[in-house]
């Protein structure tokens, strides 16, 4: 079968194109993506609109879930564990935001790792992406319905034995799915808003506790040593947290709606990761302020409420799980435009079948690859149990990290004529280098029911492009 699909056609009837020939960024406009064969995708989304989906995606666990896990594990020195998280993220995001200012088209990791390694590692990249990111999206849907939830209990709302949680994740799943085949601008301007609103409520909670902690508005507070557990703890809580640095990489995913990749690419890879990573250190500082790492433990997955209820009261406690809520619609909705985009580029490539790639003409968005990407989730989320699902998706994203450092290292030892980078990374063989071997080495920290999925999910994306794409051909070729 594999040998007989047809690899021509035209992106708007949704026959994709096969790979042409002209350079990466031979097609780019400020406004949309043109091929030879007419209009890709309209690039509708600008810097502000990109930060808030690196932003948007990675403010979750980090803040609303780890607290109370990470200083349990390592006491107020979590603070360090996440600082750690973000530099290996950082040596991961500079060789990505290389990679797509050369290649700036929709699919990020997938797009990189097949025009750089080959067919056959894009294939598993992008098949395992996307199948990651609709497990990713499930799992917020679900948290999105547990904090509405818990929201209507703390705002005194009777809601105990109402099975509520599943109607409201399903609920959202259709109506972020609609809102992102109605134009990508709207999906665009409702993360801006949402992270905005986020950020505010974020930055107020964090100034005053913080303010209170060195104590401004009374006695600082100190209630154990910075590192009661010793260091390893640090390292192993860094392989714990990690996780919540995922989403900066969906930037790339979206990079063919991007206004001025060049400048936009890199500005909210780097960006998005300097912003959560001291959101996250703050965080921590503020939470073992106002409690010892025992209680914090014993809070759970809820600690940042009761963090925000010791400082704030019952408002407090609303506010962040107000928070929680705007964290969770922030996540999924990125989520679902990445993962339609990631069906899209491995679908114009033929490495999935073509139709996925059509786009409307009236929205010009990839209406049939936002139903492979929405239809999956509701599923998902309608069976229940995508906890471990979730971390399989971090699984797959630090295999695609991974891949992206070895691809700037192979492509730079190589330099084809193609590859002109706007932005170049510093010393990018030790930058790529240590961010191969972070990503790869977090692999083994993770628990082993998802190490064995993902290696599933990977063989069967390989053994799924031997059995229908193994002769489609596409390194070095745009």
């Amino acid at each position: 079968m594999g040998s007989s699909h047809d690899t021509s056609g035209e992106a708007l009837t949704g026959d994709g194109p096969a790979p042409g020939t002209d350079g990466p960024r031979a097609g780019v406009t400020d406004e949309k993506t043109v091929t030879e064969d007419g209009t890709e995708l309209e690039r509708s989304i600008g810097l502000s609109g990109a930060l808030a989906i690196g932003i948007g995606t990675m403010i979750g666990a980090g803040i609303f879930v780890f607290p109370g896990l990470a200083a349990g594990q390592a006491g107020p020195a979590a603070a360090g564990s996440f600082a750690l998280g973000a530099v290996i993220a950082l040596l991961v995001a500079l060789p990505a935001s290389e990679l797509a200012t050369a290649m700036p088209k929709s699919g990020g990791g997938y797009y990189f790792i097949s025009r750089t390694l080959g067919a056959l590692p894009g294939a598993i990249v992008g098949i395992s992406i996307w199948l990651g990111l609709v497990f990713a999206t499930a799992f917020y849907l679900v948290g999105f319905g547990n904090y509405a939830v818990a929201v209507l209990a703390e705002a005194g709302v009777p809601v105990g034995g109402i099975p509520i949680v599943t109607p409201l994740a399903l609920l959202f799943g259709v109506l972020l799915t609609a809102l992102n085949l109605f134009g990508t601008e709207n999906a665009a301007r409702l993360q801006n808003y949402v992270v905005g609103i986020l950020l505010t409520i974020l930055v107020l909670f964090l100034g005053y506790g913080g303010l209170d902690s060195l104590g401004v508005f009374g006695t600082a507070s100190t209630p154990e040593r910075f590192v009661p557990f010793g260091l390893t703890p640090v390292f192993t809580t860094a392989a714990l947290v990690f996780t919540s640095y995922l989403g900066f990489a969906q930037v790339a995913t979206v990079a063919g709606d991007l206004k001025n990749p060049g400048r936009n690419l890199p500005l909210a890879m780097v960006g998005s990761v300097v912003v959560v990573g001291i959101l996250y250190v703050a965080t921590i500082f503020v939470a073992t302020s106002a409690f010892d790492s025992g209680t914090l433990a014993g809070f759970g997955e809820t600690a940042i409420v009761e963090v925000a209820r010791a400082y704030g009261g019952l408002g407090g406690a609303i506010a962040i799980l107000l928070a929680g809520l705007l964290a969770t619609i922030s996540s999924a909705n990125a989520s679902i435009l990445s993962t339609s985009r990631a069906v899209f580029a491995i679908s114009k490539d033929s490495l999935v079948p073509q139709y996925a790639s059509r786009v409307n003409l009236a929205y010009g968005t990839p209406h049939v690859a936002l139903a492979m990407a929405g239809g999956p989730v509701l599923v998902l989320v309608a069976l229940g149990e995508v906890e471990v699902l979730a971390e399989v998706a971090s699984f797959l994203h630090l295999v695609m990290y991974g891949l992206m450092c070895v691809a700037l290292l192979a492509v730079r030892r190589d330099e084809p004529d193609w590859y002109d980078p706007e932005f170049r990374v510093p010393a990018y063989p030790l930058v790529a280098g240590l961010g191969a071997l972070a990503s790869f080495g977090l692999l083994a920290f993770m628990q082993l029911a998802s190490q064995i999925i993902g290696v599933v999910i990977m063989l069967g994306a390989a053994g799924w492009y031997k059995y229908y794409a193994s002769n489609v051909s596409i390194k070095g070729v745009f």
